[in-house]
């Protein structure tokens, strides 16, 4: 690991995409998270990984050997204006339209977009309307 420090966000601990295409997807999720401002956390061998995401080849010893495909993964967004920014990265660096940016019937002030990442996953950035966190993150110091 590259950091003494990490911060955590709400329910999910990690997540782990397997791709097809590493540097498409480094390509793709370093656009978006850049729009998100989260900072990459590190890149190895067959692998790179953000905050709660860890995306690797399929031979990397965590994946056994398969690739997984088709998963939703959401990420916050501070402001529409932000979900907009990461939609625009999202389809500039590989990614394909799966919802263009608006209003969602999901609760009131729900404001996503979708798009599918180079390996099909679909990818979501919300903004749930304003709102006051008790923090920023969980912070975990080793």
């Amino acid at each position: 690991m590259e950091t003494q420090e990490l911060h955590r966000g709400r329910l999910i601990d990690h997540i782990q995409l397997v791709v097809r295409d590493l540097a498409a997807s480094q390509a793709f999720y370093t656009a978006v998270f850049e729009v998100l401002k989260i900072p990459m956390g590190g890149t190895g061998e067959g692998y790179f990984w953000a905050d709660e995401l860890f995306v690797s080849t399929a031979d990397s010893e965590a994946a056994q050997g398969r690739l997984t495909g088709r998963h939703h993964l959401a990420f916050q967004a501070q402001d529409k204006a932000m979900v907009d920014a990461f939609y625009n990265a999202a389809l500039a660096h590989g990614g394909m339209d799966n919802g263009a940016p608006g209003e969602r019937a999901y609760h009131p002030g729900y404001y996503a977009c979708f798009v599918l990442d180079p390996d099909g996953n679909n990818i979501e950035a919300v903004f749930h309307g304003e709102a006051q966190r008790s923090a920023p993150s969980v912070k975990v110091t080793f």
